[in-house]
């Protein structure tokens, strides 16, 4: 039996690998999709708010004054959108008339980012504001 054992145990880390890439596999977005930000009720399964990681980005004029001031680009609030991870500490899926969403992330050209989504249907979320979290920039003519 004992020489046996370390064939067994191979065969148990093959079959753990592939479940784990079944899993990933079967669980994963598909290619060119990003994953959408769902949240629920607390002790339920009921969806209160969805935001689409590709949705048409509409701004407003907070935020394009936020952006201008903190040298953050389109591209920059884009990439927050499909890569950034969500703060629930600083989103509200019930805020109204739409949820709002604060995902962070660094960009691409290093800053690190909070941005706060409102997606108000299913394809089109607006940019809310744009923080800078390591730099603070003064900003008096925003509103």
């Amino acid at each position: 039996m004992q020489k046996y054992l370390p064939v067994l145990l191979l065969a148990l880390l093959l079959v753990a690998g592939w479940q784990q890439q079944w899993w990933k596999d079967t669980h994963a977005p598909l290619p060119g999709r990003s994953k959408p930000v769902v949240t629920r009720a607390p002790g339920t399964t009921e969806a209160v708010g969805v935001l689409n990681r590709r949705s048409r980005l509409e701004y407003t004029k907070h935020a394009i004054c936020r952006m201008e001031c903190r040298e953050v680009t389109k591209t920059e609030v884009q990439e927050i959108l499909t890569d950034g991870s969500v703060n629930m500490e600083k989103s509200n899926p019930e805020d109204q008339p739409c949820p709002t969403y604060a995902l962070e992330g660094y960009s691409n050209e290093g800053q690190h980012l909070r941005v706060v989504f409102a997606p108000c249907d299913e394809n089109n979320a607006k940019v809310i504001t744009c923080i800078d979290l390591d730099k603070d920039w003064t900003c008096d003519d925003c509103k």
